[in-house]
């Protein structure tokens, strides 16, 4: 992607080609929805704003989420689109040119292979895997199909994200050594204590569609309505938070996947109705030459819901949702506490040279400004929908967009790195040679 003023406004012109353009319904590409959930009604939104998609098919195992899925569509549309019992269908439809996995993560591998063997494009919300190691089989199964996958971590597609890569690029931070991301919260909601709707019962939720291959459990609305908070479907904040911050962290300081990550986590306060933590602390050390430092709790909103700081050797970059912030560093040396504990004409001598009184005496440098830094803020397109319009652009000129498979695989490994961390109580290592989990 060219970074460059001119990369971004020739971006954004196509942006509003392609959600302007006037496309026959035999050259529009028909996407099939698994899992309406709520993340997937603002993904259908989205997907809208382009006239060259169709939602031609909806699958959900709750029945109230199709109907609503079907209500948007007429609405924004005026069209229909097919319910599907099993999203098999979808796979075995030939009219079907793509497919959007947007499924608790337990689902995501199995759905993802079988619609790159059915030669559909994937668009996958994050996290990719649900396990490490099954990034290695998606990635070979995208190569050996050659359909694109691409994951959904919108953030990456954001100007400001952008903006923030370019000015690492250009080297206005120097050498970037330390990077720290948070991302807070502090309701029930954000705790994903989601309310449950009113007709929820086992005549309205397929509860053997939704379990798959987890393991077997009794009917229970809360596991169904509040996935995230088990383990048998989730990786809890790691999966759900971190994913955003390490695909954030790694497009932006071009960084692969962390050499070594040690992490805790705890639950402290939400302790009803979940088996993961509710606080998480990580650090991420990468091959790259710098560490990452990863937290997250939903007992504080502190520090902005979701905020990234570069630190850097020549400035330091913040970046937050549709917001950045920039500000140089001011090193000014001072030694006079040692200095002054020499001979006074040592001391004398010292003050005397002009690289000292350059560099460590104020008073005598050449009067000028200080540059303060600079701030923007987002407006425009929500990066959701340019995420989905880089998932057009790549369907059609067959060439993935930079959140592909073996992204979508690291990012989602550091996720399961961090757990494996926080359940063994040790350092977890990343084998380069086998693009997975060191054994």
């Amino acid at each position: 992607m060219d970074f460059s003023r001119r990369g971004f406004l020739e971006m954004n012109a196509a942006l509003a080609a392609s959600m302007n353009a006037q496309v026959s319904p035999n050259d529009r590409i028909r996407v099939a929805f698994i899992g309406c959930g709520a993340r997937a009604h603002e993904l259908m939104a989205a997907v809208m704003t382009h006239p060259q998609f169709e939602i031609a098919a909806v699958c959900d195992a709750y029945q109230g989420r199709v109907a609503r899925a079907l209500d948007r569509i007429k609405d924004t549309r005026g069209s229909s689109a097919r319910v599907l019992r099993d999203y098999r269908e979808a796979v075995a439809d030939a009219s079907i040119d793509a497919i959007v996995v947007a499924t608790p993560d337990h689902w995501h591998k199995v759905m993802v292979l079988d619609g790159l063997k059915a030669k559909k494009d994937v668009y996958c919300e994050k996290p990719l895997t649900y396990r490490s190691a099954e990034g290695l089989e998606i990635v070979a199964a995208a190569k050996q199909t050659g359909r694109i996958v691409q994951v959904g971590s919108q953030g990456m597609s954001s100007i400001s994200q952008n903006r923030a890569k370019q000015m690492i690029k250009e080297g206005r931070l120097g050498k970037v050594t330390m990077v720290r991301a948070a991302y807070n919260r502090n309701t029930a909601s954000g705790a994903w204590i989601y309310p449950i709707p009113p007709d929820a019962s086992p005549a309205t939720v397929n509860w053997d569609m939704f379990l798959g291959g987890a393991p077997k459990k009794s009917f229970d609305l809360a596991r169904f309505f509040r996935w995230r908070c088990y383990q048998d479907y989730s990786g809890g904040i790691a999966t759900d938070l971190f994913v955003h911050l390490c695909t954030t962290i790694h497009y932006l300081m071009d960084a692969v996947v962390p050499s070594k990550v040690m992490a805790m986590g705890e639950l402290y306060r939400w302790k009803e109705s979940r088996d993961v933590p509710d606080t998480l602390n990580a650090i991420l050390e990468y091959p790259e030459g710098f560490t990452a430092n990863l937290s997250s709790t939903f007992n504080n909103q502190s520090s902005s819901e979701a905020s990234f700081t570069f630190l850097g050797t020549e400035g330091t970059l913040s970046v937050g949702w549709g917001e950045l912030k920039y500000w140089p560093e001011a090193v000014q040396e001072d030694n006079r506490w040692i200095v002054e504990s020499w001979p006074k004409a040592l001391q004398a001598r010292y003050y005397a040279d002009p690289k000292v009184q350059k560099e460590e005496v104020p008073s005598l440098a050449k009067a000028h400004l200080v540059d303060g830094g600079s701030s923007w803020r987002e407006q425009g397109q929500d990066p959701t929908i340019i995420h989905f319009w880089h998932f057009l652009n790549s369907i059609r000129s067959r060439k993935p967009y930079w959140e592909d498979a073996s992204a979508g695989h690291h990012a989602a490994a550091c996720a399961h790195m961090v757990n494996q961390s926080v359940r063994q109580s040790k350092l977890v290592q990343w084998d380069f040679a086998t693009d997975d989990i060191k054994a």
